[in-house]
């Protein structure tokens, strides 16, 4: 039981309200549209399709180190903007934009329509990098002005998301000149220099820069018939001063290249007889290495949680991830525990929610989190990313062996436990309870983190302290697991005891949060230990961790896919017969991919294995629709209806490292593979393609030192398995 003070330390100066911290973005009037993104390193872009920037698309812009370098950019070609044809950002760090001129007539320089191609090149490495390509299809010559307008607002993420507005900023910088270009520039309230770096690779014919700070750079040109010209510039964003030497174009997309291509040598390969879904796959892989940001000065990556608003570490986004693709890769999640553990909470404070032996929810490096506006430094307001720190490292440790790295994460891992009964179980009767402190913090401390989203039955919301469903089974699983670790550090009585309190929170859970007339477990518990006996998804991350009694999981299931939860495209966060409901709303009734994954996969581990399919099936159809085959971080959980496609969030991430990683544990769970490296075995449980899979081969698969070959084919209503290659001694076995 904790012993906080009654006297809480006060916030840093300047720190004032903020009123709710919503973990969702504002919609503004604009908010939609179909947007291209790139990422590499802290660096990304999002865009428009025809591939500018445009103010009036709020979350638009060139980002790094949460802060927004880059708040416009457009091209006119002739002062027309062209007309875009197609746009693609398939490979995760470059994009392509080809557009066309409309009628031009300007002094008797007439050029028709459709005669030039205006190609735009584009990537991330350690900056921005574009070209521009002009090739007039004519059949005379034409005088081509290109126009490029920049625009900075240097603001900080939070204030893009209209988290946080202030009425004080920091200081606009003259403008600095170099034979090679210029900087934009901002001293902010933190006292840091933050500057956007352009260098023209092609020289332009002039530039002017406007009362407001926005750079107009113009190149001139006369193409013949047949002819093309190039253009192009780089943009580096600057944080105190900092710039790194430039580089060619082929050169950094040569080497932004190469580093993807290893990412994809280095996980495990999978392919299937089914194009569509290997391309969802593909996606998925691509957008996880996109989102892997180095963090700190120790040589450290991390999974950021999602752009645009949330390119930063996530304690428990990045764990989930990790948890999700580690059948793909283990090393994000060895970076991940390691990160983590780096910056565990070591004292109590109230203005960033942390206790000793808390791991972190958010981190941010913004002008806001450097000028102790906000208490993201790290800010630790979250009560599921310690268990499942734990959970991952028992994972980790199950597919790789790697003692040496649990064997260093040893004291973090202890400091998690304790804190689990110190701290998270705020009253002492055997649950994990959330109640922020921090005037700054979230109102809700699960991954429904939404202030209005834990909410009663008659739609009211809960009073805090709140003690979540999902939330024990982590812990119980939490616990389970880390009995296997401590026998490996050869503590058998601390094994001994986790396994008995990881047994009375199983029946604890069942007795106290089963719902009977609803056939599943309620929300959670609130402050007067009433039932918050709302319908929600929550539940079935509780068959994830098995903490659910098998009595009442196959009524679990059934609730979970009546026609009020499930919606055709997926399983919804909130039942439609709750009063709360909003299929439009971030967490009461959307539909979030991540959660359905790891529901399927808990039907998978009750033997549901339809069940788990019909899940994978609707995903599978949702991520097809898409620009890039690329499952999103919610949709709005309206019914299905035959030939339409889902309706979107307006805001939704996008890509979203958790909704990244779901078709590869969705995969995991239909094969029904899972490692047990310490004892040399990988196990294969009941493999059951769907219909539309019909063969299915895993290469490069690390189970501890080992590699496997793995081969999965459906003859009919039968899956059948088959080892092709073996590197090493694991064991394979087969559960029908």
């Amino acid at each position: 039981m904790s012993s906080r003070k009654s006297e809480e330390p006060p916030a840093p100066k300047g720190a004032g309200p903020i009123g709710k911290l919503l973990s969702a973005p504002a919609i503004t009037a604009q908010s939609g549209g179909d947007r291209l993104v790139i990422k590499e390193g802290r660096i990304f872009l999002r865009c428009g399709v025809d591939g500018d920037i445009n103010p009036k698309f709020g979350g638009d812009g060139l980002y790094s180190d949460d802060t927004r370098f880059l708040s416009e950019l457009q091209i006119q070609v002739n002062g027309h903007s062209p007309v875009a044809l197609s746009a693609s950002a398939v490979l995760g760090y470059a994009m392509t934009v080809n557009s066309t001129n409309p009628e031009i007539v300007d002094n008797g320089n007439r050029i028709s329509q459709q005669t030039l191609s205006i190609a735009r090149h584009r990537f991330i490495a350690d900056r921005l990098y574009e070209q521009i390509a002009i090739t007039n299809f004519g059949q005379k010559g034409a005088d081509v002005d290109i126009e490029i307008t920049l625009g900075s607002d240097f603001a900080d993420t939070f204030e893009v998301r209209r988290v946080r507005q202030r009425h004080v900023r920091g200081k606009e910088m003259p403008v600095k000149r170099s034979p090679k270009g210029f900087a934009l520039g901002y001293l902010g309230e933190d006292d840091v220099l933050r500057e956007a770096v352009v260098q023209w690779t092609h020289k332009p014919k002039g530039w002017t820069f406007d009362d407001d700070g926005r750079a107009h750079l113009l190149w001139s040109m006369k193409l013949g018939a047949g002819e093309q010209e190039t253009v192009g510039y780089s943009i580096e964003p600057s944080v105190g001063g900092e710039t790194q030497k430039a580089r060619s174009f082929k050169t950094a997309l040569s080497e932004v290249r190469a580093a993807h291509d290893k990412w994809l040598k280095d996980g495990s390969s999978i392919s299937t007889n089914n194009d569509t879904f290997n391309a969802i796959v593909g996606s998925s892989i691509r957008d996880l290495k996109a989102l892997l940001t180095p963090i700190g000065d120790e040589g450290l990556e991390v999974i950021t949680a999602g752009i645009p608003w949330f390119v930063a570490p996530f304690g428990r986004d990045s764990l989930i991830t990790c948890y999700e693709m580690i059948m793909f890769n283990a090393e994000p999640a060895r970076q991940t525990l390691l990160y983590l553990a780096a910056n565990q909470a070591d004292k109590d404070e109230a203005w960033r929610d942390a206790e000793p032996g808390k791991i972190l929810h958010e981190v941010r490096s913004g002008e806001l989190a450097g000028a102790g506006v906000i208490p993201h430094t790290p800010y630790y307001g979250s009560i599921d990313s310690t268990p499942l720190f734990l959970l991952l490292a028992s994972a980790y440790y199950r597919w790789t062996n790697d003692i040496e790295t649990i064997e260093h994460l040893r004291p973090s891992l202890e400091k998690a436990l304790s804190w689990i009964d110190a701290y998270g179980d705020m009253d002492g009767d055997g649950f994990v309870e959330y109640a922020r402190r921090s005037e700054a913090g979230l109102v809700a401390q699960g991954w429904k983190d939404s202030f209005d989203s834990i909410v009663h039955a008659d739609g009211s919301i809960a009073e805090v302290p709140v003690a979540l469903a999902e939330v024990q089974g982590y812990v119980f699983l939490a616990k389970s697991r880390m009995a296997e670790v401590m026998r490996l550090f050869g503590d058998d009585a601390r094994a001994d005891e986790l396994e008995k309190q990881a047994a009375q929170l199983k029946k604890a859970f069942n007795e106290t949060f089963w719902m009977p007339d609803e056939g599943t477990f309620a929300l959670g518990l609130d402050s007067s230990k009433k039932l918050i006996r709302s319908v929600t998804s929550n539940p079935g991350h509780c068959l994830y961790c098995g903490i659910v009694d098998r009595d009442k999981a196959a009524s679990v299931v059934e609730r979970l896919m009546a026609p009020d939860m499930f919606s055709g495209w997926g399983i919804r966060t909130l039942s439609k017969d709750s009063k709360a409901y909003n299929p439009m709303s971030y967490h009461n009734g959307s539909v979030w991919p991540h959660d359905n994954a790891l529901i399927a996969a808990g039907f998978k581990r009750y033997g549901f294995h339809q069940d788990t399919n019909t899940i994978a099936s609707v995903l599978f159809d949702a991520a097809a629709t898409t620009r890039e085959a690329r499952l999103p971080e919610l949709y709005c959980g309206f019914d299905r209806e035959e030939g339409i496609p889902f309706v979107d969030y307006p805001v939704a991430c996008s890509p979203q490292a958790w909704a990244a990683a779901a078709p590869i544990v969705l995969l995991q769970a239909i094969l029904g593979i899972s490692a047990r490296a310490p004892d040399g075995v990988l196990t294969v449980n009941h493999p059951t393609l769907p219909t539309w899979l019909g063969q299915v081969e895993i290469g490069n698969l690390k189970v501890g030192a080992s590699k496997l070959h793995l081969s999965f084919h459906r003859d009919r209503d039968r899956t059948s398995f088959a080892l092709m290659e073996r590197e090493g001694n694991v064991a394979v076995s087969v559960e029908e």
